[in-house]
């Protein structure tokens, strides 16, 4: 069965696009490569997923972007979920916002806009750009390469300690422009960061696609804590990669929450390279109406006494859909590794399906992994027990959702994306 689809996208207008950026060649290059291999790849195979019958070819083209005077010019969507410092926000295809502290740059962190870098820090850029996910490895990372706009790029130092999160706010509310960030992050040894971002959009109704590609470098004994919510209305087609190379000692947290309206495949990876490396991955997504959602979560073990732990947390309602897996992959020569997986997801209607599908590769003799799966809906004891201490229903079932997504929501480091996570939550339910 073949997963192509037809690109109806121009070379030449891809490369005016990047000369007019003022790209240098090499990158020129890689948006053509992009382009080329997009014609002769396949779209990516999903476990129980026809992708190839979702709106995937809804990529606009750019639009170059005015700048805000203020973030009261945001779309009402938008308002609210961010702080002024430390903030870089795009809308549809460009930079629109970037507020840097000075205190920030006294320490060396360069905190600022993909396409910025490239003219100014290329030599920090290129080792990196597209060496996490790489171009070919189907149609959607070979798109990305092509069309990618705007984007982050931060880099800190060896030893620095940035105490204050960084945020990024990525908006799309206009259909006809393209929307494809990247973020890109390199963490010096034993520096640490932590990264919040948010996607939002207000289209319409207007079909629009997504392609975002993530690429996270952890060197020995840094930490990265990155948390990232999406929040996109149903015209929107979600498609994210996201991947961390961690090396020795060097640990990265991931925090997700798929809070989408529209259908969403998200692929989150830890490639655990280094001796003694850590990846925890935390989950969240909330099914409705319709929607299709195809969530994977990964470690792949390379480093001897490395350790994953991977938590997903799903809840389906109405007639939505939810393929949830967990993969953990222990390759020959990793011994004394770690690998733990839980996945599990709670259907709310008789309509909602979702499959949980923990899987275990494993190489390598002198290791531990495990893993558990359930799948099941809102247990009627429990409800029946919390309705004879006075509590209704509804607040009864309330309370074992929340307490079903707590593994998830209550260890975020950071309490403003806690209390966001669980605002959206409530939104999706209609709690």
């Amino acid at each position: 069965m073949s997963t192509q689809t037809t690109i109806s996208i121009d070379s030449n207008a891809v490369i005016e696009l990047s000369r007019s950026k003022q790209e240098q060649e090499w990158v020129t290059a890689l948006r053509t490569e992009g382009l080329t291999l997009a014609g002769s790849l396949e779209l990516p195979t999903l476990e129980k997923t026809r992708i190839d019958r979702w709106s995937i070819s809804s990529y606009g083209s750019y639009k170059k972007s005015t700048p805000l005077s203020s973030l009261d010019e945001l779309p009402e969507i938008a308002k609210g979920l961010v702080n002024q410092d430390n903030l870089i926000v795009q809308r549809n295809s460009g930079i629109v916002y970037n507020q840097v502290s000075e205190e920030l740059k006294k320490q060396g962190v360069i905190f600022t806009d993909l396409e910025t870098a490239l003219r100014e820090h290329a030599d920090l850029v290129k080792p990196y750009f597209m060496k996490a996910v790489e171009a070919n490895e189907n149609q959607l990372t070979a798109l990305h390469a092509a069309l990618w706009n705007g984007g982050i790029f931060i880099y800190v130092p060896k030893d620095v300690t940035v105490e204050i999160p960084l945020q990024a706010l990525f908006v799309t509310d206009d259909a006809e422009a393209t929307f494809a960030p990247h973020v890109l992050i390199v963490a010096e040894p034993f520096s640490s960061v932590t990264y919040v971002d948010n996607f939002v959009s207000s289209l319409a109704g207007s079909p629009l696609v997504h392609n975002g590609i993530v690429e996270v470098f952890v060197k020995a004994g840094a930490r990265v804590n990155y948390a990232s919510i999406h929040n996109l209305e149903e015209s929107v087609t979600d498609l994210t990669y996201r991947r961390a190379i961690i090396d020795n000692d060097a640990s990265i947290q991931w925090v997700v929450g798929e809070m989408n309206f529209g259908n969403t495949m998200s692929d989150t990876t830890s490639i655990l390279k280094g001796k003694g490396s850590d990846s925890d991955a935390k989950v969240i997504c909330v099914g409705t109406q319709e929607q299709k959602l195809n969530l994977t979560t990964r470690a792949v073990h390379w480093g001897k006494a490395s350790t994953s732990d991977m938590i997903t947390r799903a809840v389906m309602r109405d007639g939505s859909t939810a393929i949830i897996n967990g993969i953990t992959k222990i390759e020959k020569g990793a011994t004394g590794c770690n690998g733990q997986q839980t996945e599990k997801v709670l259907m709310l209607s008789p309509k909602a399906r979702g499959d949980a599908n923990p899987i275990l590769l494993i190489d390598e003799d002198d290791v531990k992994a495990g893993h558990a799966a359930s799948v099941g809906q809102v247990n009627a004891e429990q409800v029946h027990y919390l309705m004879s201490r006075g509590i209704t229903k509804e607040e009864a079932q309330r309370l074992i959702i929340y307490g079903f997504l707590a593994p998830v929501v209550s260890v975020i480091p950071i309490k403003s994306v806690e209390e966001q996570l669980q605002s959206l939550v409530e939104r999706k339910l209609g709690q």
